[in-house]
């Protein structure tokens, strides 16, 4: 495992697109400049490929559209694929919509790698509007990633409000979790925001976030998009004094770079002012053992 590793996350503008090609240049310029600032993992937000909705009819009946983005997938994933071997860099494509061989629609997020390799994680749970709406069902497995880079684990969005996915990771060695997310209004961004924040003192790792930001009135889903992407570390000596190593300005369209010190993760967990990730273990056998007192 590396000692230091430049990450990047992204504050990504939706916009309309007269076509595929727009889009793949709009990936393209981001992915270029974060190669130029010698970044080794790039982050995209969920959801970002519905910008794509505005390449067909945007008054069908959202199930329509997004079963026709689904069918996109596969193309998604070659440009990111090329990407990621072109610039020698690890990419959290965000998510995608990935229909399986049963019909499921999913919410993925793949993790593309300077080798070609392809990891995939489905988000587990499932907001309201896609459950309600889309159809959607959550994933039932959870993968941590060993890679050149540490060992991650990318909960998506609403998962970060779950601390068990966290937790998992963190009991799995992971010294990173990348949090992709959309959020449409300030009280959601809170949600994931101070959540992700929690899980990085719990779990004493370093917290990615990306969001959307912009607006496509004419896409109900992302309508309205508020965000303020994040580079988080738990509270203690060697990290950030707020717990923020780097964040942008809310809702502008930008990439947040920060360099990582990844052995300082396996310090903190082993010699830290407090040890939450260790001392977990001693409250999961107290919960175990809880009695129900009538009073």
């Amino acid at each position: 495992m590396q000692e230091h590793v430049r990450v990047a996350t992204l504050q990504y503008f939706i916009r309309p697109v007269a076509d595929f090609d727009a889009f793949a240049a709009q990936v393209d310029g981001l992915i270029t400049t974060a190669a130029d600032y010698g970044v080794e993992l790039l982050v995209f937000p969920e959801y970002f490929t519905l910008q794509l909705l505005t390449l067909g009819d945007v008054r069908r009946p959202m199930l329509q559209q997004v079963n026709a983005l689904s069918e996109r997938t596969p193309q998604l994933r070659e440009l990111f694929t090329q990407h990621a071997r072109k610039h020698d860099l690890f990419i959290v494509g965000g998510s995608m919509l990935e229909r399986d061989t049963s019909g499921t629609l999913a919410n993925v997020s793949y993790l593309f790698t300077p080798d070609g390799e392809l990891g995939a994680q489905a988000k587990l749970h499932m907001t309201r509007f896609e459950r309600e709406d889309w159809n959607l069902e959550g994933g039932h497995e959870l993968r941590t990633f060993d890679t050149d880079i540490g060992r991650l684990g990318i909960a998506i969005c609403y998962d970060v409000e779950f601390p068990e996915v966290a937790r998992e990771h963190a009991r799995q060695g992971a010294q990173l979790l990348v949090v992709p997310s959309c959020t449409d209004d300030r009280q959601g961004f809170l949600r994931v925001r101070h959540c992700a924040q929690a899980r990085t003192i719990e779990n004493q790792m370093y917290v990615i976030t990306s969001h959307t930001v912009g607006s496509l009135p004419m896409v109900p889903a992302v309508s309205l998009n508020y965000g303020q992407a994040a580079i988080l570390t738990p509270s203690d000596f060697p990290f950030a004094r707020d717990g923020i190593l780097a964040e942008g300005i809310p809702n502008q369209e930008t990439m947040v770079i920060a360099e990582l010190e990844m052995g300082a993760i396996q310090r903190a967990r082993s010699s830290g002012t407090v040890l939450p990730l260790l001392d977990s273990e001693r409250t999961a056998g107290v919960v175990a053992e809880v009695d129900e007192v009538s009073l």
